[in-house]
Parts: structure tokens; sequence; C-alpha cells
């Protein structure tokens, strides 16, 4: 079954344009269905983690509804189907 990435409007060049990327996977956590979109997109893993692979302070990455900071950061699990949601923060005044 596939899973489904939606790329923001800042990440999109990274990832050919596209708003979302689905792949035709079944990884187990989301650090597996991570790098199974850098196989496909590879210049989206610098923008999304560090050098060290930890997600970057200003990137949050939703499984369904839920932010991996408070599920187990990349160990989250992921569902067959699951919708992956990269979003940088936004600041400003």
């Amino acid at each position: 079954m596939a899973i489904t990435f939606h790329i923001p409007a800042p990440l999109r060049s990274y990832a050919s344009g596209h708003a979302r990327v689905n792949l035709a996977a079944s990884p187990a956590t989301l650090r597996e269905a991570l790098e199974a979109l850098w196989l496909v997109h590879p210049g989206l893993r610098d923008r999304i983690v560090t050098e060290q692979g930890a997600v970057r302070e200003h990137i949050g990455v939703f499984v369904g509804k839920e932010s991996s900071r408070y599920t187990g950061e990349l160990s989250t699990p992921v569902a067959e189907g699951a919708q992956i949601s990269i979003l940088p923060a936004v600041s400003g005044g």
C-alpha cells in the first residue's frame, strides 16, 4: 500500500514541484518512510534532517495528525496508507 507525503510550498522545488508524493512502500517507521522519500527526491534530505540525522528544529513532521516530536521522533510507527506532512516553522512580525 502507498504512503503519501504532503510537501509544503517552500520545499516543493526539491520534490520536482510536487505538493504530494505517493510512494509504494510499507515502511515500519518514520525514518524508513523518509529514506524512501529521499531515494526519489534526495534534495529534501538536508532540508528535513541535520547532518547527524535528527529532524531539524524548525521542521515539524506529522504522521496523520500526530507530531513525531511526541510519538517517537524518527522511530514513530507508520501504518499502511499513512499521510505524512512536513511543515516548516513560520515566524515573523
